[in-house]
């Protein structure tokens, strides 16, 4: 009877809780299922054995299960830890090192597409006494953004030389220009292509005869497939050559200069900043002197000297024959309730290098301030290296008569990063990169921005917007010349051209390269007019020929505008939106 009663208990519904990592799950199970035969039958003769026995057992059975419970629980708890480790994303686990015994100036961009230097890996604990600073003041090159724009004024137009023009059928508009430099028995060639100028120098007893225009031309491009080229008769060619030549030439420069305290990582909390430590003043007087705006006469880089829309101070200094405009963010116009600060941005935007000015040890993000045209940016941090010193070394001078004098000595440290297309530039950022003297640090910064500048012109967006550049330019120029020269030989199917469509001296004001592609885009357009060529209008209103404003005949192609967009050049591509 009891074993009857045995059996039935063992076929009876039993409830387990099993725990798991997200609870506990009800379970009901078959005893026979979850209970080797052998243990069932030890229990049921301990439950025919004695009371005592019976506790004894169960007591020591149940502290057996708890323990290997509070196991089976920890390891399960154990293994939930481990699932939520995680690997710190790049680079804050492994390339958090430090510069002077503080953070890097910079850290990468996440999604890539900047290189820094000096790079995270070489950066290293600097000692406060250390006066290595590697690299001599008279090696910092101002690199030429084109080397070879200015052959022509230097070589060909103070003697007696040639122009010519053609069209070529994969080439396009060519323009050669022969000089014989008979005292030195040479022929100096040069040849404007879409692309670039080729120029090169060519003994004349190569030659058994005066080599032609076309074979100077392949001598030069062996692509070049004219068959003839057309003498420029005009007498004020030399000038219009003078100024596609040197259309790239620029003396001015703007850089924005960014204010980062400690803790801001973002560009909202960058550009709200508006006041200014005195170490940042400090900084700002190194760079170049605060200068009123209104009534400014020198190089404004776009800022508002008459009305005060852009703020009424900006610092400006002259290096090396270039003068310089800061687009300061704590001086430009501050817009309550603007987080973005556009009054601010789109100045600083619209730069191609910037400065940032770092206070505390809050890296600087590479790709923090989002612009199609910034491409590089200089960043400097003052060293705090140690309480005692408060973040400054002490350097014993002799006085005049002949005491000493402890100065402190402000240690600044120097990073760059630009994208990734940008060539390196120089000069090279010294090992370790810090600066304590003063006008080196100028002289360094100054360089470095002039040259990083340059530098960021042969990457992708700003070589493409070059070429279509050149190419319109190069059109308009050939048309010109062309057009010109066939009046000037008394061609009786062109009509003289109206005075206004007058030469721009290369020497009489600068439009900037908005007024040189729509100059560019009237003389090509007009050309064709003279010509009996017929081209294509939006409307029947249109067709008849155009002239130029009044006040515009007289302005010269000017350097290349920074600021203008693939957008803003595309609108400018329409000869009907001129009047």
């Amino acid at each position: 009877m009891e074993r009857e009663k045995r059996n039935d208990t063992s076929f009876s519904r039993k409830r387990s809780f099993t725990f798991g990592a997200y609870g506990g799950v009800d379970r009901f199970t078959c005893g026979d299922e979850t209970r080797p035969e052998s243990a069932e039958d030890n229990i049921l003769d301990i439950l025919d054995s004695p009371a005592s026995e019976s506790k004894r057992f169960l007591s020591a059975s149940s502290n057996q299960r708890d323990t290997e419970l509070f196991e089976i629980i920890e390891k399960l708890q154990g293994s939930r830890i481990d699932e939520q480790r995680c690997e710190f994303p790049l680079p804050l686990k492994s390339q958090l090192l430090t510069i002077g015994g503080e953070l890097p100036l910079i850290l990468p961009s996440k999604l890539g597409g900047y290189w820094i230097d000096p790079p995270l890996e070489r950066l290293v604990d600097v000692s406060p006494t250390s006066s290595h600073y590697g690299i001599d003041p008279e090696s910092y090159d101002i690199m030429e953004r084109d080397g070879e724009a200015k052959i022509y004024h230097e070589f060909f137009r103070s003697r007696y030389h040639h122009s010519f023009t053609a069209v070529d059928p994969s080439l396009g508009p060519l323009v050669l220009s022969v000089c014989l430099e008979e005292e030195e028995n040479k022929l100096r060639v040069i040849l404007r292509m879409k692309e670039c100028s080729l120029n090169g120098v060519f003994s004349v007893s190569l030659f058994p005869n005066i080599p032609s225009a076309v074979e100077l031309s392949k001598m030069l491009c062996d692509r070049v497939t004219v068959s003839k080229f057309e003498v420029v008769s005009y007498l004020k060619a030399p000038e219009l050559i003078t100024a596609f030549d040197e259309h790239r030439v620029s003396p001015n420069f703007k850089f924005g200069v960014l204010y980062q305290k400690d803790g801001q990582f973002t560009e909202e909390d960058i550009l709200s900043n508006n006041d200014e430590s005195e170490e940042f003043k400090e900084f700002l007087s190194m760079l170049g002197e605060t200068i009123q705006l209104q009534g400014f006469t020198g190089f404004r880089g776009g800022l508002d000297v008459c009305h005060g829309q852009t703020g009424s101070e900006a610092v400006f200094t002259s290096f090396h024959g270039r003068e310089i405009m800061f687009h300061v963010a704590t001086k430009l116009p501050f817009t309550e309730g603007d987080p973005q600060q556009l009054q601010r941005k789109r100045h600083i935007g619209n730069d191609i290098v910037a400065l940032v000015y770092q206070e505390g040890q809050t890296p600087f993000l590479s790709d923090v301030i989002k612009s199609h045209f910034l491409h590089c940016f200089l960043v400097v941090r003052r060293i705090q290296k140690g309480e005692e010193t408060g973040g400054v070394a002490y350097q014993v001078t002799k006085k005049p008569d002949h005491t000493e004098l402890i100065i402190p000595v402000k240690k600044i440290g120097v990073s760059v990063t630009a994208r990734e297309d940008v060539p390196p530039f120089g000069p090279v950022i010294p090992d370790p990169p810090i600066f304590s003297d003063r006008s080196l640090l100028r002289e360094f910064l100054l360089t470095k921005l002039i040259n990083a500048e340059i530098s960021c012109y042969k990457a992708e967006r700003f070589s493409k917007l070059e070429l279509r550049t050149r190419s319109s330019l190069l059109e308009s120029l050939q048309a010109e010349l062309s057009t010109r020269s066939q009046c000037m030989m008394g061609d009786p199917s062109l009509s003289a051209l109206p005075s206004s469509e007058g030469v721009r001296g290369a020497s009489e004001g600068s439009g900037g390269f908005i007024e040189n592609f729509k100059r560019a885009i009237r003389v090509r357009s007009h050309s064709f007019e003279t010509l009996g060529v017929p081209r294509k209008t939006g409307g029947s209103a249109s067709q008849k020929p155009k002239t130029e404003k009044d006040g515009e005949s007289d302005k010269s192609p000017g350097p290349l505008a920074d600021s203008l967009g693939p957008a803003e050049l595309k609108d400018q591509t329409s000869p009907q939106e001129e009047t």
